[in-house]
């Protein structure tokens, strides 16, 4: 999934959770700002490793039970998560899920692109097309909301 639609993504979980939408937006962020620079760089051969292992759960669940910033973070970062096991999902690959277990366990045949090969790759995909219809309803929404006096808290205007 497009990193701009894991953000979206947390702006809509903030809508409808009432959580603060920059803490979720930022847990959504994290898994990419960690896993794709640590992937250009050679560090690790996957651009979804540390920042996409469920493992991280165990440090993100005692910071969600301190506060409410942190259940959004943990939120949005869950969030991520579910959305690109969606996504290899929808795009055939579901052995590819594992990501969500690493360095514990991972897919035999990884995809391993980095950011602008994989979006040549996923363009007219399944999970592309899931992916736009997300988008139009999005954008449905904001229309609707625009047209009946303004939009709900969180969504600006």
């Amino acid at each position: 999934m497009l990193f701009v639609t894991h953000l979206a993504a947390a702006a809509v979980v903030g809508r409808l959770s009432r959580l603060p939408t920059v803490p979720l937006a930022a847990g959504a962020a994290t898994p990419d700002l960690i896993d794709k620079p640590l992937g250009a760089a050679g560090v690790v051969e996957l651009y979804h490793s540390i920042g996409h292992s469920a493992l991280v759960f165990a440090v993100l669940v005692p910071l969600a039970l301190y506060s409410r910033l942190g259940v959004a973070v943990a939120l949005g970062w869950a969030s991520h998560l579910l959305f690109d096991v969606v996504h290899v999902v929808l795009n055939g690959r579901p052995g590819h899920a594992l990501f969500l277990l690493w360095p514990l366990a991972r897919s035999s045949d990884p995809l391993g692109l980095p950011p602008v090969a994989f979006v040549r790759h996923y363009l007219w995909t399944p999970s592309f097309y899931f992916e736009a219809v997300l988008w139009l309803a999005l954008l449905a929404v904001f229309i609707w909301e625009r047209r009946r006096g303004g939009l709900a808290p969180g969504m600006g205007g």
